[in-house]
């Protein structure tokens, strides 16, 4: 007889409503290329709620789903129902299927959540998102391919652990695509996030002199992260703001997750031939856009959605030698997945928020 397990069960979009609590899913069984992984614990972020509401929907024009879109996946494809989501995993390889996979078992692991062939391209199309194309760690049992596994060998706790995939990686991706470096200064957006607080960091660690946009409740922690600068979001003004915090109203780079109202003046602030790189749109996916402003100052926008392979194996080592740390903000039980979802979106925390079964 097969086996079950308990987990949280996205049945359709729409609002919370739509995550049921089971207890009689079916435990996935691996095939030869694959592991299963007893989950520990699986971090939470916006491609849970945006996947949940079918905001990746062209047709939604950046608002919430309000039937089935045949767009409603980040990769552009409807999204297969019931789907378990949750891309964070952290736990213990408890079986393969294949004997050239045996060391993993009984090793604590991260997934890296983005899925491909081996070899494939940056660009390829067929990749796939732990949590959206695939049954995610949202459950106390997740079936990933076994290249999709790494061994991480740290005293930082699971929870801890599940706060680094999607929030790193992405924030990595981000400064790799617009070659962040020592000689650059960077504004960062919704600096209090998963991404922002990740890209302060990882920021740091390449030399750049870090400039962080956030409210000024949460300027103080924020600055703990070890940012040059704290911006007040709410201060009139971004170049005025940045010139009475660093003496210059721009910067090189600018690295986005919020867009929103405030997009005309985040182009504005950067220099000749600065670079902006988007990864999310949190506060509105629709802006304003002035051409003039893009080409007469010889700007370079840059969209960061799927991570080159190497990326997440380069994330291990930093979190191996403790050049990046951890930012755990809450931590709540999988069967409370809404509360931990209304607990995010209310968005006055710092860092990563985690479930655990």
């Amino acid at each position: 007889m097969a086996e079950t397990m308990k987990g949280m069960v996205l049945t359709g979009h729409g609002g919370k409503s739509m995550i049921k609590w089971r207890e009689n899913l079916m435990r996935p069984i691996p095939s030869q290329q694959d592991a299963l992984i007893k989950v520990a614990a699986c971090g939470l972020n916006n491609t849970d709620v945006n996947t949940r509401l079918g905001w990746y929907s062209g047709s939604m024009d950046g608002r919430a789903a309000t039937d089935k879109p045949d767009d409603g996946s980040w990769g552009g494809t409807g999204l297969a129902f019931p789907r378990i989501q949750g891309a964070d995993v952290v736990g213990t390889v408890i079986a393969v299927g294949s004997a050239r996979h045996v060391d993993l078992v009984g090793k604590r692991v991260m997934v890296d959540p983005w899925l491909r062939h081996p070899g494939t391209s940056a660009t390829d199309e067929g990749a796939a998102y732990l949590g959206s194309e695939i049954d995610g760690g949202f459950a106390e049992y997740v079936k990933v391919p076994a290249s999709a596994v790494h061994v991480v060998d740290s005293d930082y706790t699971d929870v801890e652990l599940a706060t680094f995939a999607t929030s790193y990686v992405t924030a990595e991706n981000m400064l790799d695509q617009a070659r962040v470096g020592r000689q650059d200064s960077i504004l960062v957006t919704g600096a209090s996030g998963g991404v922002g607080s990740a890209l302060i960091q990882l920021a740091l660690r390449r030399g750049a002199t870090v400039l962080a946009l956030t409210s000024a409740s949460k300027a103080e922690r924020v600055m703990s992260l070890g940012a040059d600068y704290v911006i007040d979001r709410e201060r009139g003004g971004l170049r005025a703001a940045l010139q009475a915090a660093t003496g210059k109203s721009r910067v090189n780079v600018v690295a986005d997750v919020i867009g929103g109202p405030i997009w005309p003046e985040l182009l504005s602030a950067l220099t000749r031939r600065g670079r902006y790189v988007c990864s999310g749109a949190v506060a509105g996916a629709i802006v304003e856009f002035d051409l003039r402003t893009f080409y007469l100052r010889d700007l370079v926008l840059l969209g960061a959605t799927i991570v080159p392979e190497g990326t997440f194996a380069n994330l291990v080592s930093y979190i191996e030698r403790r050049e990046i740390k951890p930012l755990v903000a809450a931590t709540f039980r999988l069967r409370q997945l809404h509360a931990a979802q209304d607990f995010f979106l209310a968005r006055n925390h710092i860092g990563n928020v985690v479930v655990t079964p």
